[in-house]
């Protein structure tokens, strides 16, 4: 019998095949879809409007924003704020965010 990575379950079904084996089944079913029509395809106001949704759900969890914050003040080279003369941080609310990108995609 092959040796498989779940213990104690069964070595039957997609969750305990290898992840190579997993994406080429996945890979199909979804050229079957986009083949058949059934898949969907988002046109720019449903991606823009699950990207919001998306990032509301993710800054909800304020640990990991402060740790995705931490990261960012790291990779810039330490302090973010104005008197060290680093002008590249932006400002504004969420909501002053999601209106100039709004905005932003009415003028293209």
């Amino acid at each position: 019998m092959a040796n498989n990575q779940n213990q104690g379950g069964s070595n039957r079904g997609f969750a305990s095949m290898d992840d190579d084996k997993q994406r080429e089944i996945a890979s199909k079913g979804g050229r079957a879809a986009h083949e058949s029509g059934n898949a969907h395809e988002f046109n720019s106001q449903e991606a823009r409007e699950a990207g919001r949704k998306g990032g509301e759900a993710v800054s909800e969890d304020r640990e990991h924003m402060a740790e995705i914050g931490a990261k960012g003040g790291e990779s810039r080279g330490g302090s973010s704020n104005a008197s060290s003369g680093n002008q590249g941080s932006r400002g504004g609310s969420h909501e002053q965010h999601v209106k100039a990108g709004e905005q932003s995609h009415k003028n293209k």
